[in-house]
């Protein structure tokens, strides 16, 4: 309880201090002894220090026999290292509030710190051992796999987990992607000490690794700091390859019978991955789509006009190897088969019509007035540019975005509606007993 109000209290004054768009515009890029890159934006408001990072090779490294190998690694960094096991280590870290944390996700291994600048040489530390040392003691692999278990099964009859984990498996049956991340029941059982060492020497690498960092601290000391933490990694990783990927079965529907009230609608099909030059426009079209919520067609015309829904969006994911347009509903089973039918109606309409003049304009100023509330705290500025490094996009995007919004014209928007959306085809699962809606092809 102490360490949650402590760090509670880190959280606001995190918040309240954090530095605004333009102060988190000034990156340094370091670049350590040991040869680590990493960027800072410094902030003397406070002493404090919040860092990200993150490290290629998620749970697209997981063994086909065994998915959740990295999200079960992942949980296991921070459960005893060095001479500390599981108690001691967490000891450490509740005596001088300091947060650390680790996850997987498809293509990465992410992980966090936060720490009062007075406690950073201890916070470094620990990440040194996490990171370097890790112990996979039994007592701890049986604890987190318990609690994975109990969370595989709570998303087996959670419709919005089912409608996700099949949609993926659907898309991309002989890939990675097609794997869930946090493992099934089987697969997690199966999981024994050597995968887990296994990943974390396999992936845990220096060339492939990522840092932000936002806080008090001089680019000398954070440079000393970061050896001190990753310095001791192999120089490269040794990842399996993964294959480029696009989603298989656009065309089909699955019907997916649950007893809810409720029907969960998943749709997708190909996007544009991040590095395309179309990315900005197809982001902006879908904005008017389905992702600017209160203001989208999809909100517009399923909630506003005809109360099937309470929300609705549309999305680009762009993966490291796939790109995806994806989107969701929830609705009663006598109106799903309505709601699919408009949400399919409306991406041909723009695809085919693109948006109005007026709905451009406005999404465009939209866009460029709310950038600045993605760094309102540190912890969203260290998340931000983490992103940006992980996507290649540069040290001085921040700076552009704007001006890359602004310069989309329609030309631009309906070359990119022509590239992902042209294919009006949509794999679509639904969960739940959906009138009027049955499953199609193999």
């Amino acid at each position: 309880m102490i360490r949650r109000l402590v760090l509670a209290t880190m959280s606001l004054a995190l918040v309240s201090a954090a530095p605004d768009a333009s102060r988190a515009a000034k990156i340094e890029r370091i670049v350590t002894p040991a040869g680590i890159e990493a960027w800072l934006v410094r902030d003397d408001t406070l002493p404090m220090l919040s860092m990200q990072f993150g490290i290629k090779g998620g749970a697209n490294q997981d063994p086909v026999d065994k998915p959740g190998v990295a999200s079960f690694a992942a949980s296991l960094l921070d459960e005893g290292a060095g001479d500390l096991d599981a108690r001691a280590f967490h000891e450490r870290l509740e005596a001088r509030a300091i947060g650390v944390s680790f996850s997987a996700a498809r293509d990465t291994l992410r992980g966090s710190v936060r720490t009062l600048s007075e406690n950073r040489d201890e916070a470094f530390e620990l990440l040194r051992l996490a990171l370097t040392l890790p112990r996979f003691d039994a007592d701890a692999i049986e604890r987190v796999r318990a609690g994975m278990l109990a969370g595989l099964r709570r998303q087996s009859t959670s419709p919005g987990d089912i409608v996700s984990l099949r949609w993926f498996a659907r898309a991309f049956p002989n890939h990675p992607y097609g794997r869930p991340v946090q493992g099934t029941l089987d697969s997690v059982p199966k999981i024994t000490v050597e995968d887990l060492k296994r990943y974390v020497g396999q992936v845990l690498a220096r060339s492939t690794l990522k840092i932000a960092v936002v806080g008090a601290i001089d680019a000398a000391t954070l440079a000393a700091l970061i050896d001190k933490a990753f310095g001791a990694l192999p120089a490269e990783p040794k990842l399996a390859p993964i294959a480029e990927a696009a989603p298989e079965g656009l065309g089909l529907r699955e019907v997916i019978d649950l007893d809810v009230p409720q029907t969960v609608i998943a749709f997708g099909g190909a996007g544009l991955k991040r590095s395309d030059p179309d990315f900005i426009p197809a982001f902006v079209l879908n904005h008017i789509l389905g992702g600017g919520s209160f203001s989208s067609r999809l909100y517009r015309e399923i909630r506003e006009k005809r109360g099937l829904a309470y929300s609705v969006q549309s999305y680009l994911a762009p993966l490291a190897h796939a790109g995806l347009f994806m989107g969701n509903v929830s609705t009663r089973n006598d109106r799903a088969a309505e709601s699919l039918a408009v949400i399919t109606e409306e991406i041909r309409r723009i695809a085919a019509e693109g948006p109005t003049a007026e709905e451009l304009e406005k999404t465009k100023s939209f866009l460029v007035g709310s950038y600045a509330l993605r760094f309102d705290t540190s912890g969203k500025i260290a998340g931000q540019l983490l992103e940006i490094q992980l996507e290649d996009l540069g040290i001085d995007y921040i700076d552009r975005r704007n001006s890359l919004v602004v310069a989309v014209t329609a030309e631009d928007v309906r070359r990119a509606a022509k590239r992902f959306l042209s294919d009006e085809r949509l794999l679509v699962m639904l969960v739940g007993r959906p009138q009027g809606v049955a499953s199609t092809g193999r």
